[in-house]
């Protein structure tokens, strides 16, 4: 049976995973992220889990030097293709790491090349919140839509656009930072160079640097019925509503999905997104829209970054 592997690479850990094209995973691992996490540790740590993904486990112990031991198949398996998402942009051919945010020395690393060269597989890499996109997409709430966008809320605010049933990297790959466009010009300094960004609003930073709570003492708070916590949820979706206001006008996609860890309050902040959504934007431009909360939790980068192997493998 053939496969591909979808690799999630994190600031503390490495998550991998045998998909076969029906989208089911065979097997998965998690490895620590190597510490400092240059590019030479990191490249060592996912080829040494490569050969760990096998059933039975006939090859630990042998150099990962030859192509056919991968090609030939772990357990009986064809691995045909490789796909990585990275803390930080690609390159538009999927080739190179331009930076890697919580990572060591990544600047315009060829982590393609060099994983192509270590495995004989072909590999290609994307933005860690594009392939979640791609794995919501593919195996989560956005299944059933071929026009979506993901935003992960987490430390920081990233996205991803679905159009047409494929990811949209825009010129040179660097698309779809959401989380990056301004609601306010006179708002806090990002550290984009941009002011009053989105992510300066509704990030766990911004949650912290605002009220001096994490995200989940605010959502157990709010549950005990704290009317400062449900106040702040309301704001925190009036806020999320206004970014996604002007993202809904440009894109119009069928759905929304929110992501990321602060996704676990939904329910006190969506009902205020909601109603900005309506208060802002025209009926014809909203006409149908989803907002839905993301089913795949922190495996939906390695399955994107599967669905992004089996692309480039067909």
């Amino acid at each position: 049976m053939a496969q591909v592997i979808g690799i999630d690479l994190g600031g503390t850990a490495i998550k991998l995973g045998r998909f076969s094209e029906d989208g089911i995973c065979h097997q998965s691992l998690t490895v620590p992220t190597p510490q400092p996490a240059t590019p030479e540790a990191v490249l060592a740590a996912i080829t040494d889990a490569i050969l760990q993904l096998q059933t039975p486990p006939l090859l630990k112990g042998v150099e990962l030097q030859t192509p056919p031991l991968l090609k030939g198949g772990l357990g009986g398996d064809r691995i045909c293709a490789i796909g990585i998402g990275t803390p930080g942009p690609a390159d538009a051919a999927g080739r190179i790491a331009r930076v890697a945010i919580n990572l060591k020395n990544w600047q315009n690393v060829p982590l393609a090349d060099w994983l192509e060269a270590k495995t004989g597989l072909p590999t290609i890499l994307a933005n860690d919140a594009n392939c979640a996109g791609l794995g919501e997409a593919w195996l989560g709430a956005g299944k059933n839509f071929k026009n979506l966008i993901l935003l992960t809320l987490g430390t920081g605010v990233g996205g991803a656009v679905i159009l047409d049933g494929k990811l949209f990297t825009g010129h040179l790959g660097a698309a779809a930072e959401l989380g990056l466009i301004s609601i306010n010009p006179d708002g806090p300094e990002c550290n984009s160079g941009n002011h009053g960004s989105l992510e300066q609003y509704i990030s766990v930073l911004a949650i912290r640097r605002d009220t001096g709570l994490e995200p989940l003492e605010l959502a157990n708070l709010a549950k005990s019925g704290d009317a400062k916590a449900l106040e702040f949820w309301r704001n925190y979706g009036r806020y999320l509503g206004i970014g996604l206001a002007s993202i809904i006008y440009i894109l119009t996609p069928e759905a929304i999905i929110i992501g990321g860890g602060i996704s676990a309050g939904a329910e006190f902040f969506l009902p205020a997104v909601r109603a900005e959504i309506e208060r802002r934007v025209l009926p014809s431009s909203r006409e149908g829209l989803q907002l839905l909360v993301a089913q795949l939790g922190n495996q939906a980068g390695m399955v994107g970054a599967a669905k992004l192997a089996w692309q480039i493998s067909l």
